[in-house]
């Protein structure tokens, strides 16, 4: 059973209404929106990385029971370029893109020098995230895309260098009770310093009917233990008080990277594991906007998710989705997915870890800092005074963590997860009750699953009160796909909505309840 990655989906722009089987809660009611990549050849040409290909939006609208489905292409800049020159043009992490080749000599000169410091992609392949009223699709780059949430439509084009000097920005945001979103980039070489830069972008519409991002607002900057090579993250935890950034040792050389386009290599042959280095742990004082006096570090390790962090009894806890390395980016080379989808396939799993933070500096060289009594996590102080901290493995094989986003920041018990067990590509999806250690599966069909998304019933009290939303891809030839409703606290199934549509496998998205 495999998923064919490299397949052009086809977009459906109309609403299709989609065949409910089972109950859908009354309550339920809003559109989740979802983000990821469906077009990887044009022309005669083809992207390398499943992560480069062009950014295919779906949503599913629920309405008093009933589900309409309709997808789009996001028609950036670069679509619109590859499709107008019929070929790939605009370069990707994993794909670089060469002028074509009638041009004059001149031309050819020119397309170089400008490649030594690159306009980045408008792909915004990867996520959804929401700046005051605006929605807007993401990836990594300085650019974002404006979106229509419910017709797809792609709107203006949004630069962070405009507002923030941010070259490189996550691609998942957290949000407040008030609706303030916060983000994080990196600003490179700027003034002879590169740096880590948190920041928050006020909720609601701005008083002046301004841009989001115009009033956004610096929490911190975190500097770069490295000038020219700055660590690569895809998230960030966050608390009531704190702020929580990994610096891994999974780095992008500056260097490499603006001469890539000359030495004809891709972007990504830039970032590198450095398993003799450490990983720092940069806790952030939210109110101070300054890191908090104790170093803390841990072993080399990559980090792609945040589950979730909290303060408890004078520790910050934080859990993480971890790897002994970056060979997760390359399992998704194109030419490498149907190789790796054998026996003889070599994964390294993902572990979920627990870290705890020690806010306490009082202790003795070799005393192991954490108090807590439900974790074995541990920080010991060092003969330099730095805190040397150990996580505890609640589970492994798992990704694409979601929680009850009502305890982001807070204690919690419950996460729902992907399982990638034996591969990189889930059939099934778990809960898991970080407390007592117990998972609970639902495993598809001959079926794919996507990262599964909580949605609290309204007034719960309960944290499991609620339905868990996630798509799955149908593993059979001409046979569509489906959106599965689960029960929150028993995982059984309650719904599902049925779709005769090649459903293309997407990354990460964003529930908009109807009251938004």
């Amino acid at each position: 059973m495999q998923y064919d990655y490299g397949k052009n989906k086809e977009e459906h722009p109309e609403p299709i209404k989609v065949e409910v089987k089972g109950l859908v809660p009354e309550w339920l009611q809003g559109t989740l929106i979802r983000n990821g990549p469906g077009l990887f050849s044009v022309g005669e040409t083809s992207y390398n990385h499943w992560f480069d290909g062009m950014a295919l939006l779906h949503n599913f609208t629920i309405n008093k029971g009933e589900v309409t489905y309709r997808s789009k292409y996001l028609r950036g800049d670069s679509y619109n370029s590859n499709m107008q020159a019929n070929r790939i043009v605009v370069s990707e992490m994993g794909t670089m893109a060469y002028p074509d080749p009638c041009k004059n000599i001149f031309s050819k000169v020119i397309t170089f020098l400008s490649h030594t410091i690159p306009d980045f992609t408008d792909n915004c392949a990867n996520n959804i995230i929401k700046y005051g009223n605006d929605y807007h699709a993401t990836s990594e780059t300085n650019y974002i895309r404006k979106i229509d949430p419910i017709t797809l439509e792609t709107k203006e084009k949004v630069d962070y260098l405009k507002y923030l000097p941010v070259n490189i920005v996550a691609s998942h945001t957290h949000y407040d009770k008030e609706g303030n979103s916060y983000s994080m980039g990196t600003c490179i070489a700027e003034r002879g310093k590169t740096k880590y830069t948190l920041f928050k972008v006020a909720g609601g519409s701005s008083p002046d009917g301004a841009a989001p991002l115009k009033n956004a607002e610096v929490m911190c900057t975190v500097p770069c233990r490295s000038l020219l090579t700055p660590s690569y993250y895809h998230s960030f935890g966050m608390t009531d008080n704190y702020f929580i950034f990994i610096e891994q040792p999974l780095k992008l050389d500056i260097i490499k990277m603006a001469t890539a386009y000359l030495r004809r290599v891709s972007w990504a042959s830039c970032m590198k594991f450095h398993p003799e280095d450490s990983t720092l742990i940069h806790l952030i004082d939210r109110k101070t906007k300054k890191e908090v006096g104790t170093k803390f570090y841990t072993g080399a390790m990559a980090v792609y998710h945040h589950v979730n962090a909290f303060e408890d009894d004078g520790h910050v806890v934080f859990d993480v989705i971890a790897y002994d390395d970056n060979s997760l980016y390359d399992m998704f080379y194109l030419d490498k997915l149907k190789e790796q989808m054998g026996k003889n396939t070599v994964y390294c799993k993902p572990k979920f870890r627990r870290f705890v933070l020690p806010l306490s500096e009082q202790g003795e060289t070799g005393e192991d800092l954490v108090k807590l009594k439900y974790t074995t996590a541990s920080a010991v102080i060092e003969k330099d005074g730095k805190v040397l901290c150990q996580g505890e493995v609640l589970c492994d094989g798992v990704e694409l963590p979601r929680i009850n986003y009502n305890f982001n920041g807070k204690k919690y018990r419950y996460s729902y997860m992907c399982c990638v067990d034996l591969s990189p590509v889930a059939t099934k999806i778990v809960k898991l009750d970080a407390e007592t250690k117990q998972q609970i599966e639902w495993t598809g069909e001959d079926g794919f699953a996507s990262e599964p998304v909580f949605i609290p019933r309204p007034d719960a009290v309960d944290e499991d009160d609620g339905v868990v939303l996630t798509v799955i891809i149908n593993a059979k030839p001409r046979e569509g796909g489906f959106l599965l409703m689960l029960d929150g606290k028993s995982f059984k199934e309650v719904a599902r909505a049925c779709l005769d549509v090649d459903i293309h496998m997407d990354m990460h998205g964003y529930f908009i309840p109807d009251s938004s």
